[in-house]
């Protein structure tokens, strides 16, 4: 895959600012899209961008296709008449640079239930036929979506292997009776996902007249509780109760002395190639409708994956076992042709995983914050002389702290390290930057950091510990005005200077 040499900003768009508690597509993802045109860059990195469950955590959505209803704008809706002020009059004080989602789950959705009933009775004739088009169109994932999460309601939140066993096991009748019983919630879900998907293609084609392209984020597993593992349980190693047998996760690593428990079903990768991965093309498709390009996270897991028995404590104890990535990805590109993906290769990484990588042409990763500890670390392969030309290069990730909270904490030798390849005096007012240069001066033709770093703030702004599910996961926002025109210019000009520039296009 050829890619330009250019560079990029990771920013998760629940981390916009606004007054409903939590970013949305809205008048602050197009600031921040001129602001990111401003500094000359010319790719947005998201994470994934479904409906999160217990934990928040994008890695864990409800469904592998549908978005997430709370980054749909309100005061969008307010303008087209699906929402009203007085819908709005009780809007909480929320916290400014924070999500708060135990509030805004029950606020928000009370809002979007008014937005769909103002839709119902309304006079909205070519939104109608909008809705219905989209129905249509998402059919393939979007009915067993909307049912999935109308009896989740109705089961009062329950995964969906707790529910009665006939539905459970989506029995015939007990399918029937459930859609009639719960037509007019499954039209209201539908409804969520078609406002959902037609903001975000507003947003991406405002991005793409900026010249700006969207990375992806799509994790290898899909969760435990999802309209994925309900509508396909063939697919995944379930018992006859819907009870995972085996589950997945990462051995011990860097993140965590246990590994770390994901606790997503395993696929039935012989059952998937019998059918010739029609649903991982259909995914892959789904992506290409959001995204230019798709980061894979744990790239490893299709050539080998860390399979833990259930139920398990922890992630120690657990096994390699074989994937078909290649038979996999080949089915996909024969369907699909050329398909634009980064692999995220960190961790336990063999030659086997790497022959995958580089067999597809697909870039890999590196993480600078990686590149100064151990013994012999001039040969670490995330020092910047020792980085490839096909590979995405960052400072962190949303896994990794802050540049200027991992440097606090950083053993005395990765600074001693990292003093000598910057070639000054590293100080923590002025690492994040430092990293930036490395990255964007670099041979690698990708380079990301996220806005924290930009930002140069500290471990209060950290988007994601690894195996912990504090209420800070996840919750980051950055506030009004924090955008500078100044932090722009300087990105710009670094961007310039290490030959990462494109011209945007001219608007006709």
């Amino acid at each position: 895959m050829k890619l330009p040499r250019s560079s990029g900003i990771l920013l998760h768009p629940t981390s916009f600012p606004g007054r409903y508690g939590v970013g949305e597509l809205g008048a602050s993802a197009y600031a921040f899209l001129d602001w990111l045109h401003e500094a000359g860059q010319q790719w947005w990195q998201v994470l994934p961008l479904g409906p999160t469950g217990y934990g928040d955590s994008p890695y864990q959505s409800f469904s592998a296709f549908a978005g997430n209803p709370y980054l749909i704008s309100f005061d969008d809706l307010q303008k087209e008449g699906l929402l009203t002020a007085d819908d709005l009059a009780d809007t909480p004080d929320f916290p400014p640079g924070k999500v708060d989602y135990g509030w805004i789950y029950i606020w928000k959705f009370q809002k979007l239930q008014a937005a769909y009933g103002n839709f119902k009775k309304g006079d909205f004739a070519s939104l109608k036929a909008e809705f219905e088009t989209f129905k249509g169109q998402e059919a393939s994932w979007l009915e067993d979506y909307a049912l999935f999460t109308a009896l989740k309601d109705e089961n009062k939140g329950l995964p969906w292997n707790e529910w009665d066993l006939p539905i459970r096991r989506r029995e015939a009748d007990a399918m029937e009776a459930a859609k009639v019983r719960l037509s007019d919630d499954i039209q209201r879900i539908s409804f969520y996902q078609f406002l959902f998907f037609r903001a975000w293609n507003q947003v991406r084609a405002y991005a793409h007249s900026k010249g700006i392209q969207i990375i992806g984020d799509i994790p290898i597993f899909v969760a435990m509780d999802s309209a994925d593992a309900w509508a396909n349980p063939d697919q995944f190693y379930f018992d006859d109760l819907g009870q995972p047998t085996v589950v997945a996760g990462v051995p011990p690593d860097y993140f965590s002395e246990t590994g770390q428990l994901w606790g997503n079903p395993l696929y039935r990768w012989d059952v998937m190639q019998e059918r010739k991965f029609d649903w991982w093309i259909e995914r892959i498709k789904g992506c290409l409708k959001l995204y230019d390009l798709v980061r894979i996270d744990h790239f490893r897991g299709f050539e080998a994956y860390w399979e833990i028995q259930y139920p398990a404590e922890n992630a120690i104890n657990g096994e390699w076992v074989k994937a078909p990535g290649q038979e996999l990805f080949q089915t996909i590109r024969d369907a699909l042709g050329e398909i634009p993906i980064i692999a995220e290769d960190l961790g336990v990484i063999t030659p086997e995983v790497e022959d995958l990588r580089d067999s597809f042409g697909f870039p890999g990763m590196a993480i600078l914050q990686f590149a100064f500890g151990g013994g012999d670390w001039s040969s670490n392969a995330f020092l910047p002389e020792n980085l490839k030309e096909n590979q995405i290069v960052y400072s962190g990730t949303h896994d990794n702290d802050t540049t200027r909270g991992w440097f606090v904490t950083a053993k005395e030798d990765e600074k001693s390290h990292l003093n000598q390849v910057a070639g000054t005096e590293v100080t923590e007012d002025r690492v994040a930057w430092i990293l930036t240069e490395m990255a964007w001066r670099s041979r690698a033709k990708v380079a990301i950091v996220p806005l924290q770093d930009v930002l140069n703030l500290g471990t209060d702004a950290r988007m994601n510990l690894p195996g912990s599910l504090s209420d800070k996961n996840w919750s980051w926002r950055y506030t009004q005005g924090t955008l500078s025109p100044f932090t722009a210019k300087r990105i710009k000009a670094l961007t310039q200077d290490a030959g990462r520039y494109v011209q945007p296009p001219v608007k006709a």
